[in-house]
C-alpha cells in the first residue's frame, strides 16, 4: 500500500513515516501544504492519503480543501483526515459527497498504532471511518433537537453510533454482546424510524447515518 502524507508538524510527520514503514506500508511522499499534497497525488497516484486539516499558510482548513480538490480530480482517492480537535463542519464537508474511502480521526488516535493502521487500511479499501469522539458529539448535538432520534431506543442509539464509526455487523454484535441477527433487526428499526431512503451503495449504512447527522 502506497501513501502520501500532508503534515507540517515535523515530529508527527516523521512519526507517521516510521509507524507506517514499520507496518509494511510505503510512504511515497510527505508534504507540508495543500498545493504540495495535490501535486504529490497527481505524481504518485497513492492507494491512500493522510491529511492534516490545518496546513500552512493560515492553518485553518487548507488540508481539508486540498483533500476535497484532490477527490474532485480523483474521485476514488481514499483520504484519511487528521484533526487536533473535533470539528463537526469539517467532518461533514469531507463526507458530504456520499462516497466511501474517507476517514476523520483525532490526532491522538495515531498513538494507538494497531487501531490507526487498521483505520487506514479500511479507508484504503473504500470504507468510511469516523472517530468515536466525533460520532458521539454529532449524536448528542442532533439528539437535542431532533424528534426522530428521540424515538430511538437506547440500544438503537448505541447501534447507530457504532454504525457511524464504520463497524460491521459482527463488530457491533461483539461490542454489544448480542447476536448479529439482533444487530440486523436494530439497524432495520433505525432506518425505519429515521425515515431514511434505501440505497444501492455498498456504504449504505454509514452514508445513511451521516446523511441524517448532517441534516
Amino acid at each position: 500500500m502506497r501513501v502520501v502524507i500532508a503534515e507540517d508538524n515535523v515530529l508527527l510527520s516523521e512519526g507517521l513515516n516510521l509507524l507506517l514503514r514499520t507496518s509494511g506500508i510505503e510512504v511515497v511522499a510527505t508534504v507540508i501544504d495543500g498545493p504540495g499534497f495535490v501535486a504529490a497525488v497527481r505524481e504518485h497516484t497513492p492507494d491512500v492519503t493522510i491529511v492534516d486539516v490545518r496546513l500552512p499558510p493560515s492553518f485553518r482548513d487548507e488540508g481539508l480543501r486540498a483533500a476535497l480538490e484532490a477527490r474532485a480530480e480523483f474521485p476514488s482517492l481514499p483520504v484519511l483526515v487528521l484533526s487536533q480537535y473535533v470539528e463537526e463542519t469539517y467532518a461533514g464537508e469531507l463526507l458530504a459527497d456520499g462516497r466511501g474511502g474517507v476517514g476523520y480521526l483525532l490526532k491522538d488516535r495515531v498513538s494507538r498504532v494497531d487501531e490507526f493502521v487498521d483505520a487506514l487500511r479500511r479507508v484504503a479499501a473504500g470504507g468510511t471511518v469516523m472517530d468515536p469522539e466525533v460520532v458521539a458529539q454529532l449524536l448528542v448535538r442532533r439528539r437535542r433537537g431532533t424528534d426522530q432520534v428521540g424515538s430511538l431506543t437506547p440500544r438503537e442509539r448505541q447501534v447507530l453510533s457504532l454504525m457511524a464509526e464504520g463497524r460491521a455487523n459482527s463488530d457491533i454484535a461483539t461490542h454489544l454482546t448480542v447476536t448479529e441477527r439482533a444487530v440486523h433487526k436494530h439497524i432495520g428499526n433505525i432506518f425505519a424510524k429515521l425515515d431514511l431512503p434505501p440505497s444501492d451503495s455498498g456504504h449504505r449504512r454509514v452514508l445513511a447515518v451521516l446523511a441524517y447527522l448532517n441534516r
